[in-house]
């Protein structure tokens, strides 16, 4: 889907004068392409704007001489909102048409299967009963779905993945603009969900489509029942996650990570590889590779062994 310059800036609300360009979606600063449109709402993120490729940036005006000469500025102080109103144009039009999927050899397939339009499925692919996979998702070789499990538009699923019942990969993450009365726009989540080869994932399970670009289940990565991955994370290899763990969107695991059950993070942060974060854990900032931690906020796991021993001193009445 494309479109004018001009056409999304008068849907949005903006006065737009400059020479019309075609759009093609939207990105980061540092990711966006020659013609997608982007945004700027956090002054950490300034350096970028002298790099931006984008063809046009929702910005302040503070902040507009910043940005190279061939990108266009469209002058807002809601940028975010502005954001969501144009994230509508370049949605994937939802619908109940369907077609038969490419389907590889030796698959099974239960009848109550359905699908979307473009599904392509690799070789033994096995979907037992009530699944939806939706229009252009791919299904690699030898992967299983149990009962029930959905996969919404554009998903990719890699080779040899296990997906247990009532899970649910690449709905839309919680991602909303709020304008000066408080009222929620919704920002249209346009990326997808990819998980890699050799990936289990538990029953009752949520994995957030990206808002733009990807959610990352990176191979090898192991999820229990009942988990929370938002949008725009990325799970690194051969991660373990137990029941109830919630990633907010933008979190970064490295490989190797472990988190025990109901541990959760922070969004827009990173876990280095092989950090083990202990069950209840809250991750409130980056944390480094190859140490334990525990504890709300979470620290390092000998350092919050002994700060419960001091709490219980005091309890006890023990200097």
């Amino acid at each position: 889907m494309t479109y004018p310059l001009s056409e999304i800036t008068e849907h949005i609300g903006l006065d737009f004068q400059g020479e019309d360009l075609i759009i093609e979606g939207i990105h980061t600063l540092s990711e966006a392409t020659s013609t997608q449109l982007s945004f700027f709402t956090d002054s950490k993120y300034a350096s970028q704007l002298a790099d931006t490729k984008a063809a046009a940036v929702l910005i302040d005006e503070k902040h507009a001489g910043l940005l190279p000469s061939g990108t266009i500025a469209l002058i807002t102080d809601e940028a975010y909102l502005k954001l969501a109103l144009a994230s509508k144009f370049f949605a994937h039009k939802l619908g109940s048409e369907a077609s038969q999927p490419t389907v590889g050899e030796a698959c099974d397939i239960d009848k109550s299967v359905s699908f979307g339009k473009n599904v392509k499925l690799g070789d033994n692919v096995t979907l037992l009963a009530g699944c939806y996979v939706g229009d252009n998702v791919t299904i690699g070789s030898g992967t299983l779905l149990h009962p029930n499990v959905t996969l919404y538009h554009h998903t990719e699923i890699g080779s040899e993945c296990i997906i247990h019942s009532g899970t649910v990969i690449g709905c839309d993450g919680y991602g909303f603009a709020h304008t000066k009365l408080g009222e929620h726009v919704k920002i249209y989540q346009n990326g997808n969900v990819v998980v890699e080869n050799d990936v289990e994932i538990g029953a009752n399970c949520a994995i957030d489509r990206a808002v733009f670009g990807t959610t990352y289940i990176r191979k090898g990565t192991k999820l229990d029942n009942l988990i929370q991955i938002a949008h725009n994370c990325d799970v690194g290899e051969h991660t373990l996650c137990a029941a109830q763990v919630g990633l907010a969107g933008s979190t970064t695991l490295g490989r190797n990570v472990v988190m025990g059950g109901q541990s959760a993070t922070a969004g827009h942060l990173e876990v280095g590889d092989f950090a083990t974060i202990a069950g209840k854990g809250g991750v409130t900032k980056s944390l480094e590779g190859g140490k334990t931690y525990a504890g709300f906020p979470a620290i390092d796991h000998k350092m919050w062994l002994r700060l419960q021993a001091k709490i219980m001193g005091l309890v006890k009445g023990k200097k």
